[in-house]
């Protein structure tokens, strides 16, 4: 069995070898949205409010090849970004990608995340997404990274379930008893395991599986590599899950896809077993829901420093009260058809419409003393240039409560949009 510092060299050889993820480079800001790795949205998803700073301090830990870390920076135009990867070559990857996408600079460490401690200062935000459950002592790592975390900070982790992925372990172990003492080879790995699938019937479940779900993404030697013949990986469940959560130390806020973790989904049509369902522990029901649904590949979940305030904004004065805006989750817009932050289709009414609009920002108004292009000389003729604003007034967003004078709806349906994470509130 391979010692620990064995096991990082090799994970570091794969990742030379095959650096992940094999997203193509852009001379483009990164397409699509994740409102994971936007700090506005993931605080008001855990909290129920927009964050009083934006200029915060995000940690990248376990980069890769810098998709990640791309988003983080465009995402989070007032931020800085630091970001850790164990692999020298994903490195190079990841800055090459950010200076490519018109992203400004960040701080590229060759670090593993066991050293986190050798990095200045705490973090705001850290973001760890598909790299705890490749180290070998995954606890270890997280309780490096809580380290790192500021109060009232939150940290974004993406690990593997073991339930959705028990056809994969079944590959990985086969690719390995056919390469003998060849393992550790991962070009020779990836070889094996095509040639594996390619010679399996088509009814075998390996075969199906790879079809239905990975053949996709896996036409790639870099994602086959990482999925079939990784050196290192830890799938967990619900149990195993939280004693990872509760090693951390940190507070467990919730996963990010609430509406998978509803039994509802499951059992909807036997009410009585949901009412069974209600003496459960809050872990003993995500426990169940996998049970029942054995398709889960991952866990994408929040962790929290205390102190970390949530508002859940029951209170129909503090409401009312807020100042909302609209959230850049928000695809579509403006229209009465878009698309929620996880790209579901929300047809809005013409009042939700309308409430929407006005939380939109106000435009800008003229100055009345402030800001103009004034003339001066230079040694190459006349140049423009900015002088300071002496006056001019910053017109101040409205509440719920002012907006809805005008608007023909109900609290309730304002609660709707901010579940659907279309705006965000700012207290009064």
């Amino acid at each position: 069995m391979e010692t620990s510092p064995d096991i990082s060299a090799a994970v570091r050889r794969l990742y030379d070898t095959f650096p992940f993820p094999p997203d193509p480079l852009s001379d483009e800001p990164p397409p699509g949205y994740n409102w994971r790795w936007s700090w506005p949205d993931a605080y008001n998803f855990c909290t129920g409010q927009k964050p009083q700073k934006l200029d915060i301090r995000i940690l990248d830990a376990g980069c890769g090849t810098g998709s990640s870390t791309d988003y983080l920076i465009h995402l989070n135009p007032e931020a800085s970004v630091t970001a850790i990867d164990l692999s020298s070559g994903a490195l190079k990857v990841a800055q090459e990608r950010c200076r490519r996408s018109g992203a400004r600079e960040a701080d590229f460490r060759h670090l593993s995340i066991y050293d986190a401690a050798e990095l200045e200062g705490e973090f705001d935000l850290i973001n760890c997404v598909g790299v705890l459950h490749h180290l070998p002592d995954p606890i270890r790592g997280i309780q490096s990274l809580a380290t790192k975390l500021a109060s009232g900070g939150l940290m974004h982790i993406f690990v593997y379930a073991e339930l959705g992925r028990w056809e994969i372990q079944l590959m990985q172990r086969a690719i390995g008893l056919l390469q003998g003492t060849q393992k550790g080879d991962y070009p020779d790995g990836v070889k094996v395991g095509r040639e594996i699938f390619a010679s399996l019937p088509e009814t075998n479940r390996l075969v199906k599986y790879e079809k239905q779900r990975w053949a996709g993404e896996n036409q790639r030697d870099e994602c086959f590599a990482d999925m079939y013949v990784h050196p290192q990986e830890v799938d967990y469940n619900i149990e195993t899950l939280f004693e990872l959560i509760d090693a951390s130390g940190l507070e467990f806020i919730g996963f990010s896809n609430p509406g998978y973790w509803q039994l509802e989904r499951l059992l909807a049509k036997a009410p009585e077993l949901i009412e069974r369902a209600q003496g459960l522990t809050e872990r003993e029901l995500y426990r169940l829901i996998e049970l029942l649904d054995t398709e889960i590949t991952h866990y994408e979940f929040f962790l929290g420093k205390k102190p970390v305030n949530k508002i859940d904004w029951s209170d129909d004065k503090a409401l009312l009260a807020a100042i909302p805006e609209l959230s850049i989750c928000m695809h579509g817009w403006p229209s009465q058809q878009v698309f929620d932050c996880n790209y579901q289709l929300v047809n809005l009414s013409s009042a939700e419409f309308e409430f929407l609009q006005a939380c939109a920002p106000p435009p800008a108004p003229p100055c009345q003393g402030g800001e103009k292009e004034v003339t001066s000389p230079c040694q190459g003729g006349e140049k423009e240039v900015t002088s300071p604003c002496q006056g001019g007034e910053k017109e101040i967003q409205k509440t719920v409560g002012e907006i809805l004078v005008d608007v023909e709806m109900g609290l309730d349906e304002v609660r709707s949009i901010l579940s659907k994470q279309l705006i965000l509130l700012t207290p009064s």
